[in-house]
C-alpha cells in the first residue's frame, strides 16, 4: 500500500475499505488497517473507519498518531531491524516508543512490522521485558 499516491488510494481503494470496515462493524471486534510505508497516507486511512491505524517505523509514534487523530487507536511501531542489535539499542528504541506514546489509551505496542528471521529469542525476551517493565499491569 505504501507504493500508492495518496491521491491513488482515495480514488482506487479507500471506498472499498470503508466497504470492508462497515461490513465488520456488527461483529464488534476492533477493526484495524494495517499497512507498512504509509506515512503519507495516515490521514486517509484514518478516514476510512478503522479503531486502530498500524504505524510502521518510519515516521516516530508521535507524530504518525497525531496525523491519525487520538480518537482512533495505533499499533506500532518499533523498527524490527532494532532487535539484530545489540541489547541496549533493543532497550533503548523500546522506551522510546514508550514514551511517544506518553501513557495514552489506544496504543498496542507492536513491531512496525514481522520479526525478522535472525532475530534472536534473547533480544525478543528483552524487548518483551521492557514493555512490562515500563507498562503498568493495570494497563497491560
Amino acid at each position: 500500500m505504501g507504493a500508492l499516491a495518496r491521491e491513488d488510494y482515495e480514488s482506487r481503494v479507500v471506498r472499498h475499505t470503508r466497504a470492508i470496515f462497515r461490513a465488520l462493524e456488527p461483529l464488534g471486534v476492533p477493526r484495524i488497517h494495517f499497512g507498512t510505508n504509509t506515512p503519507g497516507l495516515l490521514e486517509a486511512i484514518a478516514d476510512s473507519g478503522p479503531d486502530i491505524v498500524s504505524l510502521d517505523w518510519r515516521l516516530p509514534l508521535d507524530e504518525g498518531w497525531c496525523l491519525v487523530g487520538h480518537r482512533l487507536g495505533v499499533q506500532g511501531n518499533l523498527d524490527p531491524a532494532v532487535l539484530l542489535g545489540p541489547p541496549d539499542l533493543v532497550r533503548e528504541r523500546a522506551r522510546d516508543v514508550l514514551h511517544r506514546a506518553s501513557g495514552r489509551h489506544g496504543h498496542i505496542f507492536n513491531l512496525g512490522h514481522g520479526v525478522l528471521p535472525d532475530t534472536t529469542v534473547e533480544n525478543l525476551q528483552i524487548l518483551i521485558d521492557t514493555v512490562h517493565f515500563w507498562v503498568p499491569a493495570s494497563v497491560a
